[in-house]
């Protein structure tokens, strides 16, 4: 860390001069963008875009994840001041990202939104950028999938979860977390044949052909051969990755709204991420982080976490030339 730029950084989220470098500012202090990213609604010359959307209307059970866009950002300041562990290239240096700020919708206006979300999502694809999302609850990722299968065509997905949210539901005007999965395949956003789920550990026999590695599965075979069974899956597709964080064990993310024992470990789920690299990842979100549940902040640091190691996979990818 240099001691000098501690000294005289500070709101970094205005009043950096581009979308490159590492933030030395003070963690306890400042204005908390995304990894200290500047705020800016001008992309040009950006390759990532990080944006919130604090939605948790879809919820079946507790409230609060319309929260966690603003506790991830806060817990991401402790991540700016070196970069990602386990990679061989400096995210933070080598990439332009910058914080797009959170969606604008009105609260009393549930059936709107997803129609906002996926205006949203398309424009900032629009702009050539790829999108890592901060939830919010899990219904979120439908529309963000409808935007992402308009620019590439049906996607491989990666879905980190505790459920596999493929509940039968034809009444496609609902807006559900729980059936969010079922909803994209059923309307062709998502190819079923080249996506998978990681850390299931609830009952629903219906998997609608995506592949499964429940939890159990990942604790017997452990995460090195996890990551080697998502490649093989998702090949080189087009392919976006959505964590909830109760895909993570209880011990590791309380603060969310369906927690289900059993689940992954915060290392298993680093090791996944980190294997999976080169794999054509376009755009991914971190959901289901509430706040309310959790006084620790344990949960939105595993969120931020995450989201970085996501924001590393796309430039993994495009070094790649993918």
């Amino acid at each position: 860390m240099s001691l000098e730029d501690a000294k005289t950084q500070i709101d970094h989220a205005f009043t950096r001069d581009d979308l490159k470098g590492l933030s030395f500012e003070n963690v306890f202090g400042g204005a908390p963008s995304f990894l200290r990213r500047k705020y800016t609604k001008d992309l040009k010359g950006a390759d990532f875009a990080v944006t919130g959307v604090p939605f948790d209307q879809a919820v079946t059970n507790r409230t609060g994840t319309r929260f966690g866009p603003r506790a991830i950002r806060e817990a991401s300041a402790l991540q700016t001041v070196d970069k990602p562990y386990g990679w061989d290239f400096n995210l933070l240096e080598e990439f332009a990202i910058a914080d797009y700020g959170d969606l604008a919708f009105d609260y009393a206006d549930v059936a709107a939104f997803p129609a906002a979300l996926h205006a949203h999502i398309a424009g900032l694809l629009a702009q050539g950028v790829g999108t890592v999302t901060l939830g919010g609850d899990h219904f979120i990722t439908q529309p963000i999938l409808k935007a992402y299968s308009e620019k590439f065509g049906p996607m491989s997905v990666i879905q980190f979860d505790a459920h596999t949210d493929t509940w039968q539901d034809d009444e496609f005007h609902r807006i559900d977390h729980g059936t969010f999965m079922y909803k994209a395949i059923k309307l062709g956003y998502v190819d079923p044949s080249r996506s998978v789920q990681v850390g299931i550990r609830t009952d629903n026999p219906d998997t609608l052909g995506v592949t499964i590695i429940d939890a159990r599965e990942v604790h017997e075979i452990g995460p090195h051969r996890v990551a080697e069974r998502i490649k093989g899956v998702v090949g080189d597709h087009p392919t976006y990755l959505t964590f909830d964080i109760d895909g993570l064990d209880p011990a590791f993310a309380p603060g969310t709204g369906t927690p289900v024992w059993g689940g992954l470990s915060s290392h298993q789920a680093a090791v996944a991420l980190r294997e999976i690299a080169g794999i054509n990842l376009v755009g991914g979100d971190v959901v289901e982080v509430s706040p309310p549940f959790d006084t620790t902040g344990a949960t939105a640091i595993a969120g931020a976490h995450v989201a970085t190691e996501i924001l590393c996979l796309l430039g993994a990818a495009k070094r790649a030339g993918h």
